[in-house]
């Protein structure tokens, strides 16, 4: 029994170091994306500003003119790429939160209507309750989850789609945010990918139609969804997605926690009795 006590004992020892050594590797490599994502920030904003001023005071020829644009689109990209790496990594740090009390129905309204210039060929739809619906979270990553999932119905799905977005507050108090469109789907065998990093449906690696929400096109990342599902895990909640034929639907649920109360239930719990 002694013999055997021992062996175990090596075997756990061997197995919290190995934990330790991987968990040790994790963070190393971490700490370089976040390093290397915030020091490329200067060399890209530096390109794309000469970029600019080179379109604006030089000469080209038509050709020439094509090859700048050229640059200054495939410099936005890897910005775009950049910003989302170092946003993943500060999430993934667990960095706290910025706390405030969101208005998620003008949320909604506002990251619709910039979506509506973006994309005209779109049928965008609001289905928002009849009194505000606030919650507590930080108001810059709710926005940008928005942003990532409109956009992403945006980019994969045809002209003429229609996207619907959606506000409730559940009966256990829970606040949850649905967008769904009738585009073509996203392939079965895809479906539990879609939240993985740099995760890209072969259809679109192979530059034929996207699907919707089938990964990146031309153009993106394939961090966008993985973005949505770190920054609601963080504010305690979670994203859900089902998909078929002409419907796709990602839904967002924060918990009651997150969820802020009326004015007036905070009012009367404010409210102390005199003495």
């Amino acid at each position: 029994m002694g013999s055997v006590g021992h062996a175990l004992n090596l075997m756990l020892d061997n197995v919290a170091n190995a934990l330790e050594a991987r968990q040790r590797s994790e963070t190393k490599v971490r700490q370089f994306v976040a390093d290397a994502s915030h020091e490329l920030r200067t060399p890209l904003t530096a390109i794309r500003g000469y970029t600019e001023l080179m379109r604006m005071t030089e000469d080209f020829t038509p050709d020439g003119r094509k090859s700048l644009a050229r640059v200054q689109s495939q410099s936005e990209r890897m910005t775009t790429l950049v910003e989302d790496l170092l946003l993943l990594a500060r999430l993934d740090e667990g960095q706290p939160l910025k706390l405030t009390e969101v208005d998620l129905t003008q949320l909604v309204i506002e990251t619709v209507s910039d979506e509506k210039v973006i994309a005209p060929g779109h049928h965008w739809r609001l289905e928002l309750p009849d009194e505000p619906l606030a919650v507590t979270g930080d108001a810059s990553q709710l926005r940008q989850v928005l942003v990532n999932l409109l956009s992403n119905a945006r980019k994969h799905t045809p002209p003429g789609t229609t996207v619907v977005t959606a506000v409730t507050r559940s009966a256990d108090g829970s606040a949850a945010v649905t967008v769904t469109d009738d585009g073509g789907g996203i392939p079965a065998e895809f479906v539990d990918h879609v939240f993985s990093r740099f995760a890209r449906a072969d259809a679109a690696r192979k530059g034929t139609a996207p699907t919707s929400g089938a990964g990146a096109s031309e153009g993106t990342s394939g961090l966008g969804l993985s973005i949505v599902q770190s920054i609601m895990e963080a504010h305690g909640g979670n994203v859900e997605v089902t998909s078929r034929a002409e419907r796709t639907e990602f839904a967002l649920l924060l918990p009651a926690g997150a969820v802020a109360q009326p004015a007036e239930a905070r009012g009367q719990q404010g409210d102390t009795p005199s003495s």
